[in-house]
């Protein structure tokens, strides 16, 4: 006798809901400033042993996908419980770190929530083939570790570019390399270019992947069958999986929840037999991957 599936409204209730969406802008500034402290605790290792450039360079990749994460964070209007703090932060802090225009990003993401689990996602062609043959996905990763999809990034998002729309990209830049010619390391600013050439688009690919890409299926409504989930050990949270954003599918069930309180709602649903019967949490990003890939 199969078992149906529990409704969400079984799993959560409305005062649950309520107090689990309730934003705080001191957790908010903890957040954003713990990834500026692990970008500063990078950085000034490089510096005083040099031979620790190439962590450093894995710890400033992580720190950039943790403020993209943070920009979208404040495009829900979610990281902080003042309105104007999620527009400053996500404009001048998040997009302004990997370069990304704030409100544009807002409008383009929000449609993907509208429309997920339909054709019409605009996120859908960056999963569309997985999984897919190991060899394809290995070449994906080549191109990424090897700076091609970081120099085509870089190329588009220079198209059409204005001094208006590139203010917080510039200001954010002209900031690190002031504070590094301060600690008199002008050189380490190399490692920024490196972390976000490099490496930062092999870490956004496993991000992607992880949140619809090995999803049961991309063109079903039900949420727990086209987002999922990635539990992540410490190591993954600081290389690949920052500001918890691997909880991806509870960020999708309710989008105003705050980043800070998505593994207590992963924790509860989870608890009340919410993911019982769906594949749609994974433990640890290997095993993720493995889901990624599909037999020739």
């Amino acid at each position: 006798m199969t078992t149906a599936p529990v409704k969400l409204s079984d799993a959560l209730s409305r005062e649950e809901l309520r107090a689990l969406s309730r934003a705080s802008d001191w957790r908010g500034l903890a957040m954003l400033g713990g990834d500026f402290l692990l970008l500063a605790a990078a950085f000034a290792a490089a510096i005083w042993q040099p031979w620790l450039s190439p962590l450093a360079v894995l710890v400033i990749a992580g720190r950039q996908l943790a403020f993209a994460i943070a920009m979208h964070d404040c495009a829900h209007r979610a990281l902080f419980r003042t309105g104007w703090m999620n527009e400053i932060a996500g404009k001048w802090i998040g997009g302004a770190a990997i370069d990304a225009p704030f409100l544009a990003y807002r409008a383009y993401h929000l449609d993907h929530h509208k429309y997920a689990g339909t054709p019409d996602d605009p996120d859908h062609r960056l999963v569309e083939n997985y999984p897919v043959p190991k060899d394809s996905l290995r070449r994906k990763f080549i191109r990424d570790l090897t700076g091609q999809t970081g120099v085509k990034e870089i190329i588009f998002s220079w198209k059409d570019a204005t001094l208006a729309g590139k203010a917080p990209f510039l200001v954010f830049q002209t900031v690190l390399v002031a504070a590094l010619t301060l600690a008199g390391a002008l050189w380490a600013y190399a490692l920024w270019w490196i972390a976000r050439l490099f490496v930062l688009p092999a870490l956004m690919r496993m991000r992607n992947i992880g949140e619809h890409g090995v999803a049961m299926d991309r063109y079903d409504p039900e949420p727990r069958r086209n987002t999922h989930t990635t539990r992540a050990n410490l190591i993954e949270r600081l290389l690949v999986a920052p500001n918890r954003v691997n909880f991806h599918l509870e960020h999708h069930l309710f989008a105003a929840v705050p980043p800070y309180n998505l593994p207590r709602l992963h924790r509860t649903l989870n608890a009340r037999g919410y993911h019982a019967g769906f594949d749609c949490v994974t433990d640890g990003y290997p095993a993720m991957l493995k889901k990624a890939v599909r037999a020739d």
